[in-house]
């Protein structure tokens, strides 16, 4: 360990990277784990209901559609970085943010040489909390389709696939440290995860309600992909 640094749990990381401190006592981290199933809960609610609401050509030709589905995939995003840090209170550690090489970054707070089946809890909870939300949303019967929705099956399905590959040896991957702890190997997490969110792209492609993903119908019967902004 070179001078200067220090093992903050996540990975060794020089102190000052880490800006905001999450204090725990056993209190705060029972009402974390609370808080953390009610907001996966009302995500998945209000999913749902949105979709209750619309019909699959109002989600489709919404002039709102785009600021709906990104939502949706911040909301996904949001989870993730919730259930690190809920884990973290959970289990008696008190998490940090700070950033490393200008990402956003949660620490654990937790020496995983002491306590490695705690990190290997405390990486698996976002792409965890990401799955179960995406599999809820496909499981649960309600009228599907929403932007909201799609972002959030979008979100954790595209958080998925940057771990397993882009950032899968990452100095902050959730893949490479839950390998690191030797709780499952890079193979498993991608089989595992991997798995999921393939069974859940395919889901998704089997069902008309969800047509057009990634693209919107245009009214002159056109179709407009990815996304687009405008300054006004």
């Amino acid at each position: 360990m070179r001078e200067g640094l220090v093992r903050d749990g996540f990975y060794i990381t020089r102190r000052s990277r880490s800006i905001v401190r999450f204090l725990c006592t056993p209190r705060l981290g029972r009402r974390a784990v609370h808080a953390l199933v009610l907001a996966t809960t009302v995500a998945t609610t209000i999913a749902t209901r949105r979709a209750e609401a619309q019909s699959r050509d109002s989600v489709a030709l919404s002039p709102n559609y785009w600021n709906r589905f990104v939502l949706g995939v911040s909301t996904s995003i949001l989870l993730h970085e919730a259930a690190h840090i809920g884990v973290a209170l959970a289990i008696g550690d008190s998490p940090t943010f700070g950033f490393d090489k200008l990402r956003p970054t949660i620490y654990s707070g937790i020496d995983s040489r002491v306590e490695p089946h705690k990190q290997f809890l405390f990486s698996a909870a976002g792409l965890t909390i990401q799955t179960a939300l995406d599999e809820a949303i496909l499981d649960i019967p309600h009228n599907r389709g929403s932007a909201f929705e799609r972002g959030l099956l979008g979100g954790g399905i595209g958080t998925t696939v940057f771990y397993l590959t882009l950032g899968r040896r990452g100095s902050v991957s959730d893949i490479e440290y839950m390998a690191r702890m030797h709780g499952m190997t890079r193979a498993q997490s991608t089989m595992l995860y991997g798995g999921f969110a393939a069974l859940h792209a395919f889901r998704i492609s089997r069902d008309d309600r969800y047509a057009n993903f990634f693209a919107r119908p245009r009214r002159d019967g056109g179709l407009d992909f990815g996304m687009h902004a405008s300054v006004r």
